[in-house]
């Protein structure tokens, strides 16, 4: 490339005055597998697809939230609720916005083994990003290979252990009584891999009644019985005890955005988690061609204490039968999950017309079984947040099995690309409680749906292509959607699954040697998209709305600038909006009201500079997102625009096989205050999470190699 024009950088700089950056030697064409399911060039690929490696990752951060990662990717939003109890806000173009907690809407892989249910619900704090090597994230119409979701793929891959033993600590404090210390061992011994870490979190929280405490445990082995197979073992545990601070009226939080909810305290609202997994994945090539096999286990268990009113609970002899407190769960969750799967697939390499023909073939089945029970949140009328008598016993099973067809031809100049999955996912809900007025509400249900995808590139010079895909996409309710939303807050059968089209375009350039440009314009046209129909107390239940649309702007601009300086600017532009009225209670929702909990626009930026020698590097950044209505009607107080400031500074020098690193950072240097999320449709008007204000964090690490 002999060009090295820089006034579209430029130009976009001045349109967008805050700027991006790793920490370390910019990388513009990254190889990915999200997506083809191969190793592929990001730039080749069909698909808006980033690439963070562990240089973001680890860019002065506590590593303990994946929105420190992914901050600046387009199209995904990532906010950190400041309740660890909930777990982040993730949403890829407004898609997973209303989750309650928890992420859903997209799919979770880490390394290869997926961090989503069966159902489509996933957990993104289990991913260990102390070990992170890299995380792809691709949203659009290629995703829909990936199965029972619509917005996206996050896939996380972890370091191998290789080279010579090697041992490091880290210890790490910060705002709010902050503080994380780990520990880790790599190397390669006669081959075998191996990486062992392990982590605990504690912060007394932002806001009051907002405490956690949470350890991480993590191992992978990796072998190589010859030169063309591969053999890998991970395992991870995660084991959390976090109040939960609930959200805040609009009132609470202009006054107070540290304070709580009374309820909050009264009935010590709380989650407690442990999650353990192990998996194993098996690669083999033959010549040009490949199998891939996996498995995975795991067991989760959560005890969730909400705020529910005991009124509300409350049954007495004098209940009539046909009451609806009869049919109530109680305000205290508690169930044991077990969880598996299996997975497969070929692919295979041929030479075809001039060009290369790479075809997928696969399968994967998942299948989970909740022991679930639920109990009054309370004893008596003064003693409150405790496990109080059973309303609630039942075994829920949930099992998808897939197959997919996958190929792409490369030639030359154009590039094709076709896919095919077939979905079903089945619920089966067994009831053990059955009493006065709680009849048997055993039942099944089953969603079924083929999804399509044709995606083309166009390479129109050697440093700029251009593509287009479309695609059809399917999510079901998850379990916690179908829970409360039947009749009296029973277990729901009649939930659709939501479907969509999407279609999208985009152009990615070289810009000279130094830059990368990367635009996708993107529509979502969805079915019976799935809404929150009413939340109170920790508890939502969902309905079908008509259809929706989703149009949207996606922009990338990666560059290395004289001076050791390198920067990103990161934009998404998004209109989310109901296309037909539907009533939601006693409400009308009008069309043409804006999807909640989906910000129009929101821009990320950073600029860092590093010292080669010395290893000293700092970096300025900056986040900009305008308001997000709240619920349906867009009638309650929107969420406020806002823009905050972050600065930090870090260095790296080795002395012999020792090797020290520190850091230090400031976020929100003006001292904003703002709302960080929002609960979609919460009944009590408690719609707002607040963010913190100025606060700093600092952190020291040593790595010896033997």
């Amino acid at each position: 490339m002999k060009h090295h024009p820089k006034r579209l950088v430029v130009l976009l700089a001045a349109a967008f005055p805050c700027f991006v950056v790793a920490q370390t030697a910019l990388t513009l064409d990254s190889v990915v597998v999200t997506g083809s399911r191969t190793e592929h060039s990001s730039f080749d690929l069909p698909a808006a697809v980033d690439v963070v490696d562990a240089a973001r990752i680890g860019a002065d951060q506590a590593k303990v939230n994946a929105s420190e990662a992914l901050a600046a990717v387009p199209g995904i939003s990532v906010q950190n609720r400041q309740n660890y109890a909930q777990d982040l806000q993730i949403s890829s173009r407004g898609f997973g916005a209303r989750s309650a907690f928890g992420v859903r809407g997209i799919r979770l892989i880490s390394d290869g083994i997926p961090a989503s249910m069966p159902d489509g619900q996933g957990q993104v704090a289990t991913f260990n990003l102390d070990r992170a090597e890299r995380i792809e994230v691709m949203r659009g119409p290629m995703s829909s290979v990936y199965g029972n979701h619509a917005g996206g793929v996050i896939q996380m891959f972890t370091a191998d252990g290789k080279g010579r033993p090697t041992v490091e600590g880290n210890f790490l404090a910060g705002s709010y009584g902050m503080w994380k210390a780990g520990a880790m061992a790599q190397g390669a011994v006669g081959g075998l891999g191996y990486v062992v870490d392990a982590s605990r979190f504690s912060s007394d929280g932002y806001r009051e009644h907002s405490q956690v405490e949470r350890d991480q445990t993590f191992a992978k082995l990796t072998w190589a019985p010859d030169a063309d197979s591969r053999l890998m073992f991970v395992a991870n545990g995660f084991s959390q005890k976090a109040d939960d601070p609930l959200g805040l009226s609009w009132d609470r939080f202009r006054n107070d955005p540290r304070s709580v909810d009374p309820v909050a305290e009264q009935f010590n609202t709380r989650k407690t988690i442990d999650h353990t997994q192990g998996g194993v994945s098996y690669e083999r090539r033959f010549g040009e061609h490949s199998v891939q096999l996996s498995a995975y286990t795991g067991q989760r268990s959560v005890i969730q204490y909400q705020s529910i009113p005991r009124f509300v609970q409350l049954v007495t002899p004098a209940t009539p039968a046909n009451d609806p407190k009869r049919k109530h769960s109680g305000g205290v969750i508690d169930f044991d999950r077990a969880f598996s799967g299996i997975s497969g697939r070929w692919i295979g390499r041929y030479a075809l017309a001039g060009g290369k023909l790479t075809t997928t073939l696969g399968m994967d089945y998942e299948q989970s079984t909740d022991e679930r029970r639920g109990y009054e949140n309370y004893t008596s009328a003064t003693t409150l947040g405790v496990k109080g008598a059973l309303r609630r016993n039942e075994e829920d099973k949930v099992a998808s099995f897939d197959q997919y067809a996958q190929a792409e031809w490369q030639g030359e100049r154009w590039g094709f690309t076709g896919g095919l999955r077939h979905s079903r996912v089945a619920f089966k809900v067994d009831d053990n409680y059955i009493a006065t007025g709680n009849g048997d509400d055993s039942g099944n249900v089953s969603y079924e749906k083929t999804t399509p995808m044709l995606a083309a590139t166009y390479r129109l010079t050697p440093a700029v292509n251009l593509y287009a895909s479309a695609a059809r996409g399917f999510e079901t309710p998850t379990l916690n959607e179908l829970f409360y939303s039947g009749p009296g807050g029973t277990f729901s059968f009649d939930l659709k699954p939501a479907t969509s089209t999407h279609l999208e375009t985009g152009l990615k350039a070289f810009i000279g040697k130094d830059s990368r440009l990367d635009v996708a314009i993107f529509q979502v046209k969805t079915d019976d998209e799935l809404v929150v129909s009413s939340a109170s107390g920790g508890r939502t239940s969902y309905r079908n709305a008509g259809q929706t649309t989703r149009r949207g702007l996606e922009v990338a601009v990666d560059s290395r600038w004289p001076a050791n300086l390198t920067s990103r600017v990161a934009y998404t532009g998004l209109d989310a909006r109901y296309d037909e009225a539907f009533a939601s209670g006693a409400t009308t929702v009008d069309a043409g009201k804006r999807l909640p909990g989906i910000a129009a626009h929101t821009l990320f930026g950073e600029l860092a500079w590093r010292h080669p020698a010395t290893g000293f590097h700092a970096a300025v950044e900056t986040i900009a997102r305008s308001n997000v209505q709240v619920e349906d009607t867009n009638t309650q107080r929107a969420a406020p625009f806002y823009a905050i400031a972050n600065l930090r500074t870090g260095i790296e020098r080795s002395f012999g096989a020792l090797t020290l690193r520190g850091f230090a950072r400031l976020d929100n240097v003006f001292d904003r205050q703002y709302v960080g999320s929002v609960i979609v449709g919460d009944g009590n008007g408690r719609f707002y999470e607040s963010a913190p204000g100025r606060n700093w964090l600092a952190g020291i690490s040593a790595k010896y190699a033997f």
